[in-house]
């Protein structure tokens, strides 16, 4: 039996206007950007010698975590608006925090930057693909992708231009401008945290009656849904025989999810919903005190040796 409250979840509507979403929407890009100034070619080409890495990271990240989230909603059976929300969480590319927290667990950095940058550019096709084809498995929720009208070519159109667009412009300045590049990668790593971390206690400031009369409806959710995540990274890693500091990348990156994205989709695309924004929200809150949690563990302790 599913709680009342956590039924309300479905028709509740967050309060965020459209002045609001197009500051977030802008602020998105801007934070994409600055995730492509620490992109180069040279990355791209380093995560290639080590291509287990980057293949188990893109196999653990866009095929079976979304998977492990739809088997996760056929065990907890959670309202429609809550299972898109996970689905959302599911379907949208790595964190920009995840190249920073993978650097600090003494991971493979260039297979994180490099899974960052083609998960960002792949989320154009397999954000909606994923949210419409799992979300349509789920029977509960089928109503609700209905409702909404959920056109996938606009929504790639605005991934696109949120998370594409601002890349490339990115990878365009530290190719041709090193310098201006260099100077601007610590300010905007400092801007992306602020940020998103300001948008979300904007949202769920706007909202923050129904956030304290909901939260307990979405804390252990989004606590058992992160924590397989993270668990999946790592099992990925140790079963694919990664190097150690290639498990802690796969860890880090699995755990570590774009919800920002994912806000900008929700409040778009499905007008707020309460049990999809909430999900967002507070994954987007906990996955960066998990993922720092993680890698300072791992910081202070230095990964084997690769096998030769």
């Amino acid at each position: 039996m599913i709680p009342d409250d956590a039924l309300i979840l479905d028709t509740l509507k967050l309060n965020f206007d459209a002045g609001g979403l197009l500051a977030l929407n802008i602020t998105l890009a801007l934070i994409m950007f600055g995730v492509a100034l620490d992109l180069r070619l040279a990355d791209f080409r380093e995560a290639l010698t080590r291509p287990r890495h980057l293949l188990l990271g893109l196999l653990a990240q866009l095929v079976l975590l979304p998977a492990l989230s739809y088997g996760l909603i056929l065990l907890i059976q959670p309202t429609p608006s809550i299972a898109l929300g996970m689905i959302m969480v599911a379907a949208c590319p790595g964190g920009n925090t995840s190249n920073f927290m993978t650097h600090y667990a003494r991971g493979d950095t260039a297979t994180s930057v490099a899974l960052t940058g083609i998960s960002s550019s792949l989320s154009v096709l397999l954000t909606p693909f994923h949210l419409a084809f799992w979300g349509g498995l789920y029977a509960p929720a089928t109503p609700l992708l209905k409702s909404v009208a959920l056109d996938p070519a606009r929504m790639g159109l605005t991934i696109a231009l949120i998370l594409i667009v601002p890349l490339a412009l990115g990878m365009l300045l530290t190719t041709r401008r090193p310098a201006w590049a260099s100077r601007l990668r610590t300010p905007m790593r400092r801007f992306s945290i602020l940020a998103f971390g300001g948008f979300v206690v904007a949202a769920l400031g706007a909202n923050f009656g129904y956030f304290l009369d909901y939260i307990h409806v979405v804390f252990g959710v989004v606590l058992v849904h992160n924590s397989l995540a993270f668990a999946m990274g790592w099992l990925v890693g140790r079963v694919g025989r990664a190097r150690p500091d290639g498990q802690r990348t796969l860890t880090i990156e699995v755990g570590i999810q774009n919800t920002g994205l994912g806000l900008v989709l929700a409040f778009d695309f499905f007008d707020g919903l309460g049990g999809m924004s909430f999900i967002l929200a507070w994954w987007g809150i906990w996955h960066l005190l998990a993922g720092l949690a993680i890698a300072t563990f791992w910081n202070r302790r230095p990964p084997a040796p690769a096998p030769a």
